[in-house]
């Protein structure tokens, strides 16, 4: 199974997509800048250098791609979330982090589910 792919049966309500997406988490302890692995409607996949414990609240901003009378342009997106997920990986140092997104504007949601459901349509 590579990177990405899920072999079970999906759990998830929203489809996610593997993506890159530049994203900054606030926390009270400063802000973690990084990106995406993958990202839903719901929530966000990502992987950071500090530890965070499960339930941790967070301030999360995204900068999405987009496009506005034909040229490229940078969503932001300020949501806020909560970590449901942590996995320490093998390098010492680094963990993934599943974000819920708990608190986001109904606009923002539905712009990420059209952005994920034009990644996931590429891919196929």
């Amino acid at each position: 199974m590579s990177f990405g792919q899920y072999g079970g049966q999906e759990r998830r309500r929203h489809p996610r997509a593997v993506t890159q997406i530049p994203l900054k988490i606030a926390q009270e302890e400063g802000d973690i800048v990084t990106e995406s692995l993958n990202l839903s409607r719901s929530g966000v996949y990502c992987r950071i250098s500090k530890r965070l414990h499960l339930m941790t609240k967070l301030k999360v901003q995204l900068l999405l791609p987009a496009r506005k009378d034909d040229k490229s342009v940078t969503k932001t997106i300020h949501c806020e979330g909560v970590i449901v997920r942590v996995e320490p990986l093998i390098e010492a140092g680094w963990y993934n982090i599943a974000i819920f997104f708990n608190e986001i504007a109904r606009r923002d949601a539905e712009f990420i589910s059209d952005y994920v459901n034009s990644c996931l349509g590429k891919e196929e």
